[in-house]
């Protein structure tokens, strides 16, 4: 499973209906597991972004879709870093000449 970290921002209808922002963030969880993922932790933050989320897909193109799917519902802009661990880095440099 590959990891990704999204940086979520609500957009004018997501701030409008920010009472239903829980419930938003379980459908999502239901649907990136529906989708073969895994929503590690959801995080609502203070700052530039609104949410943080941390989860895992099997795939980038299954990691696209769930953030498009998410798009599409018109409540949230998204940013997504794929994220490595350790043994990822190490995997990687074992590679650099």
């Amino acid at each position: 499973m590959l990891t990704y970290v999204s940086l979520y921002k609500w957009t004018e209808q997501g701030i409008k209906n920010v009472k239903e922002t829980t419930k938003r963030g379980a459908a999502a969880t239901s649907a990136a597991e529906r989708m073969g993922g895994r929503i590690i932790n959801l995080f609502w933050t203070q700052g530039k972004y609104d949410l943080v989320l941390i989860a895992e897909f099997p795939d980038e193109d299954t990691a696209m879709a769930f953030n498009i799917a998410l798009a599409m519902q018109g409540n949230v802009t998204t940013q997504t870093l794929r994220a490595f661990s350790a043994a990822d880095v190490d995997r990687v440099l074992s590679k650099v000449p």
